[in-house]
């Protein structure tokens, strides 16, 4: 029995499908507040209505210990995808809550109950910045800085603590998804991209970054989960790719005008000003922060030559992911 974190968001109900699809029984951890909405667009959107009822839901929370015991009380294996995304510097204490405490609680309780192994939902942003515009892969080292957002920096202690669930001998694996495009929410996230090209995003900036299907990283957690491999990391990115150029491919893809403005130092400053009081007005959460614009002006490219090669993985075609999720989005507004 396998017991899933984060089952009500993007990548988690898509590794709750990619279980069931391949026969798995697992165990869904979800709050009693939480909406199952996404979850079951998801199963929708991949034509599997019928395997939605197979997921055995658990009210609980990775915050408390007592729901995560009982509910992990008949599972031997854990993939944790739980974790709050956000860049907004108001949910700091709900970040610390969630991804590194609450990573931590499901540790200590796989450990006391002797669970076998788990997988772990990182992040690239858990990985050292590229050096003469090398490739970052999974030995480049994490360095605290001002551009390092506080979501990074609770990802990156949220794996200390799975690292230490290894040596108190739990078997891990942690993958290191770049920016992740799937048929969620678009209001959050990642997919805020689809969004804010839909409703006519004007600006380009000059950096590059890692895109991967939701898809590519839900197959890669489930396969490493039930490989001999343990206690290491492996690096889910299917393309390094400018912004310039992605932007322009989602926006020919929804029928929107492509972004012609090259964002200087100066537009930088001033565009994630006016996002942060944007979001303190409206109360959203700015996709747009001093950290991501920070690392928007950046090139970075990201290695996933260690997981192709470990494991022949293959990922999606970037044409193909950017063509069904416009279309989904689109289809979903109407």
């Amino acid at each position: 029995m396998i017991f899933v974190t984060g089952g009500t968001g993007l990548v988690g109900s898509h590794v709750l499908l990619e279980l069931i699809k391949n026969g798995h029984k697992c165990v869904a951890l979800k709050r009693k507040t939480s909406t199952l909405n996404i979850c079951k667009r998801v199963f929708n959107f991949y034509k599997s209505d019928q395997l939605f009822s197979k997921i055995n839901w658990f009210d609980g929370d990775i915050n408390n210990i007592p729901s995560l015991q009982r509910g992990m009380s008949n599972c031997d294996l854990i993939i944790h995808c739980a974790a709050v995304v956000s860049f907004n510097t108001k949910n700091k204490e709900l970040i610390k809550k969630i991804n590194i405490e609450g990573t931590a609680n499901v540790v200590n309780v796989a450990l006391s109950l002797g669970l076998k192994k788990m997988c772990y939902v990182s992040s690239i942003a858990t990985l050292g910045k590229s050096v003469n515009n090398e490739f970052i892969d999974e030995n480049s080292q994490f360095k605290f800085s001002s551009d390092v957002s506080f979501y990074a920096k609770s990802k990156y202690y949220a794996e200390q603590e799975v690292w230490r669930g290894s040596l108190e001998g739990l078997d891990v694996v942690i993958i290191n998804p770049s920016v992740i495009l799937g048929p969620g929410d678009w209001s959050k996230g990642s997919s805020q991209i689809f969004q804010k090209i839909y409703t006519g995003l004007k600006f380009y900036s000059p950096g590059s970054t890692g895109y991967v299907d939701v898809v590519d990283v839900s197959t890669a957690s489930v396969k490493l989960l039930f490989s001999n491999i343990k206690n290491e990391r492996f690096i889910i990115n299917g393309i390094n790719i400018s912004y310039r150029k992605c932007f322009n491919k989602i926006a020919v893809a929804m029928g929107k005008s492509q972004a012609t403005i090259k964002v200087t130092p100066l537009l930088k400053e001033i565009a994630w000003r006016i996002e942060a009081i944007k979001a303190f007005v409206f109360n959203t959460n700015p996709l747009l922060t001093r950290e991501t614009a920070n690392t928007a002006m950046k090139q970075k490219k990201f290695s996933s030559e260690k997981i192709i090669n470990k494991l022949k993985f293959t990922f999606t075609d970037f044409d193909t992911t950017i063509n069904k999720y416009s279309k989904w989005f689109i289809a979903d507004l109407k």
